[in-house]
This record gives C-alpha cells, sequence and structure tokens, in this order.
C-alpha cells in the first residue's frame, strides 16, 4: 500500500473527517534532507473534523502526529498539517 493511503486510512479511522486530502509533495524536496528514492517522504494534510474543536493549533498537530507515529518514524520526513474544526476556515 502507498504511503499517501496508509496516512488517510490511519487518519480517516482516527479522525472520521469530513474532509480530507492528503498529498504526497516529495517531488518537490528532491536533493533535500530527508527525500528518499522512489519519494512517499514529504507529505501536506488538510483535515476538518469535529475532533478538533476546542483544541489549540498545536494540540491538533499532536494528535495527528500521535495518529501517524509509526510513520513518521519510518519512511516519512516531513508533514505539513492544516487542521480545522468544521466551521473554521
Amino acid at each position: 500500500m502507498a504511503m499517501k493511503d496508509t496516512i488517510s486510512n490511519k487518519l480517516q479511522e482516527a479522525f472520521t473527517p469530513e474532509i480530507l486530502q492528503v498529498a504526497d509533495e516529495s517531488h518537490l524536496h528532491e536533493g533535500h534532507a530527508g527525500h528518499g528514492p522512489g519519494g512517499e517522504t514529504h507529505f501536506r494534510v488538510y483535515i476538518v473534523s469535529a475532533a478538533f474543536k476546542g483544541k489549540s493549533r498545536v494540540d491538533r498537530h499532536r494528535m495527528i502526529n500521535s495518529a501517524l507515529a509509526a510513520e513518521l518514524a519510518g519512511s516519512v520526513h516531513a508533514l505539513a498539517i492544516n487542521a480545522q474544526a468544521p466551521g473554521e476556515g
């Protein structure tokens, strides 16, 4: 399974988002630290979930990082996160 799909599935399961977009941006980081052959190292996540209501930006990032701990400890080098509660934006 592609890392993008793994990230999507884990976030879907953890947060039941209204909106979830996961983009592999590894091609934008060729030659930079953490980029590996074959990509799948740099991702951008946009997620809207009721689970983030009343949570600070830092708390939201911690929640996502916790859900993706295995991936972040492995081949994922960078994760850009935009996490919102419904109605924010």
